[in-house]
């Protein structure tokens, strides 16, 4: 169970000892997740080699995803798509990497209105955040040559895991819904779409920005802006997520630095997994926020040193969102004019 269903029993309930069974099941329940996590990403890395750890980690979240939320189609048109959700995952970084900064809007749009389309007829479900971090993680992450051989295996893998567990999930719904369908209902009066398209276009902006100004770690822009963005039902208000990206980021980068000055240097690797435990007790958005500032930081702080990793996680949340709230604000403002009246939009 996620843990806001368990807390809303853990409310409920009426005893001392529920509550105890409650939150152990969640205190369980995260341990368990950052255990298989951790074997799962270390195996597959270690197969198919360090530098494909950030498919390793994507398909984890996708496996997570997959089980509970499916893509509103036939499971056989939705068999296909994934296919080509992976091949977007697989390709669409590599060719942004060495392409031409003018045609990199382009691509990054193309590439993630795909994903949008393919895997995400409900944002509500949380599939827009789940394959807009898979997409935004693996264009910071991109490889060449030999490595990107191994990342298409890799990605044939998961293919097989995901696509099995798609299919012993949700073979028996939306049978007779194809996804040609889905395709021709598509109209930007519609919030839906009109959230895929923002969705789409921001994205592919920020993401352009950060590669073409060579923003160091730049995805951590994307990922800040693309979650302001990825807020559903559709609305032109991004005002309350962009304050609490902001503190979140701001709180974890923090809580990170002070703990890692306190603990001894063979604490600091478990800091990681120390996030992630700690984000399977978490509901609000602000602290979702900062533990993930945990194994984000555990990786840069090798790179950049701990005050510059700190430093550079702050100022490119502080960039991706501000980026989204301007974007959304014009957005809005553009589509109100050429959709309105329509009360959903408002």
């Amino acid at each position: 169970m996620d843990p806001a269903i368990l807390k809303r029993k853990i409310a409920a309930c009426d005893t001392k000892r529920e509550r105890i069974y409650y939150w152990s099941a969640m205190a369980v329940r995260s341990a368990l997740i950052v255990a298989f996590a951790i074997v799962f990403i270390s195996l597959l890395s270690r197969v198919f080699g360090a530098d494909n750890t950030p498919l390793a980690v994507a398909l984890f979240c996708m496996m997570l995803g997959i089980r509970f939320v499916n893509f509103e189609y036939c499971v056989g048109d939705s068999l296909i798509t994934l296919a080509a959700v992976l091949a977007i995952l697989v390709l669409a970084p590599c060719a942004a990497a060495v392409l031409l900064p003018v045609l990199l809007i382009p691509l990054h749009f193309a590439a993630f209105f795909a994903l949008l389309c393919m895997t995400t007829q409900r944002p509500e479900m949380g599939n827009g955040g789940l394959y807009s971090f898979a997409y935004i993680y693996l264009t910071g992450n991109p490889v060449v040559g030999e490595a990107l051989i191994r990342r298409g295996l890799l990605a044939l893998v998961g293919y097989l895991i995901c696509g099995a567990i798609l299919f012993v999930k949700h073979r028996d719904q939306h049978k007779t819904t194809r996804f040609h369908q889905v395709i021709r209902k598509f109209d930007l009066s519609i919030p839906v779409y009109l959230w895929q398209l923002r969705m789409a276009l921001g994205v592919s902006l920020v993401m352009t920005a950060g590669q073409i100004l060579d923003v160091e770690r730049f995805m951590w822009m994307g990922f800040a802006c693309a979650s302001l963005l990825s807020e559903y039902p559709y609305s032109g208000n991004t005002f309350g997520r962009f304050w609490q990206r902001i503190v979140g980021a701001i709180a974890g980068s923090c809580a990170f630095f002070a703990l890692y000055l306190v603990t001894p240097e063979a604490f600091h690797p478990l800091m990681g997994p120390l996030g992630g435990l700690c984000l399977g007790f978490c509901v609000d958005y602000r602290y979702k926020t900062a533990m993930n500032c945990f194994g984000a930081l555990m990786l840069a702080t090798g790179i950049y040193g701990l005050q510059g990793a700190v430093i550079l996680r702050i100022v490119d949340t502080l960039l991706g969102v501000t980026f989204g709230l301007v974007f959304a604000t014009l957005f809005h403002r553009l589509a109100a004019a050429k959709l309105l009246p329509d009360p959903d939009l408002e």
